[in-house]
């Protein structure tokens, strides 16, 4: 009789990182079980475009291709967009104080792949707050030609990805239990700031310099663009790509240190 030696199974290291569809389908589950972030994703920015947007003067007067309700829907779509990519974005907070930060340093997990992962996910819970917009804008009255409604969609929810990485970012600095009630307010602010809900025309000259520099006045353009055809485009497309990679550059470091303190 001979004995045989078992070889041990070795399981090869996650690819790209550790970033991989599994892990993004179970960040997803736990996200969907806060109540806060379905509120604030899904239930917030219909019930504001309605509220705000659907008189019947706005449903009357033109605005580029399409009437007030529907300039007002784009506008809250990027607010939906921003609040739901924040949201998801700042659940780090809670992990962070459950200690899941510093079990991540034990495993192959790379910083990038992990914001990767938080990026997606804020990014999903980003379009279903915008598509959600849009369907309520079908039935209350936004007159937009079909291509450019999806345009501004489109447009509306990939600029988001700023805020996905502001959410990364925040979730990093800002105790877990108080995370949104501090950028639900700040997200507001900057939305007024960045001509989001007030043109930034009728504020006069220094106002609107001011607010080129937010990180809410390039997302704003981009989505009301295909309909407006005005603005500063390029000058809009740079604000996005610059505070997107102040923001991610942001959540790598403060990931990094989180869980260097094992």
């Amino acid at each position: 009789m001979t004995a045989t030696t078992a070889t041990p199974q070795t399981r090869a290291l996650p690819a790209l990182g550790g970033f991989s569809l599994g892990m993004i389908a179970l960040e997803l589950r736990r996200l969907v079980r806060n109540k806060r972030t379905v509120v604030f994703s899904v239930i917030m920015p219909p019930a504001f475009f309605i509220l705000f947007g659907t008189s019947a003067d706005y449903k009357h007067e033109r605005v580029g291709d399409g009437n007030v309700t529907g300039y007002v829907l784009i506008s809250m779509a990027v607010y939906g967009a921003m609040l739901a990519t924040t949201s998801g974005g700042a659940m780090v907070s809670i992990e962070r104080a459950a200690g899941w930060s510093r079990q991540l340093r034990l495993t192959p997990l790379k910083p990038a792949a992990y914001v990767a992962v938080k990026l997606t996910i804020a990014m999903i819970i980003g379009l279903v707050s915008v598509v959600v917009v849009n369907v309520t804008g079908v039935f209350f009255g936004a007159d937009l030609p079909v291509g450019e409604w999806i345009a501004c969609a489109l447009l509306a929810w990939v600029c988001a990805l700023v805020f996905a990485a502001f959410g990364l970012f925040m979730g990093y600095l800002l105790p877990s239990e108080n995370v949104m009630q501090i950028l639900g307010p700040a997200l507001a602010l900057l939305s007024f700031a960045g001509g989001l809900f007030v043109p930034l025309d009728t504020l006069g000259d220094t106002f609107a310099t001011v607010a080129k520099f937010t990180p809410v006045y390039g997302v704003g353009e981009l989505a009301r663009y295909p309909v407006t055809q005005s603005g500063h485009l390029w000058q809009a497309i740079v604000n996005v790509a610059v505070w997107t990679l102040v923001f991610s550059v942001g959540a790598m470091w403060r990931f990094r240190r989180d869980t260097a303190r094992v």
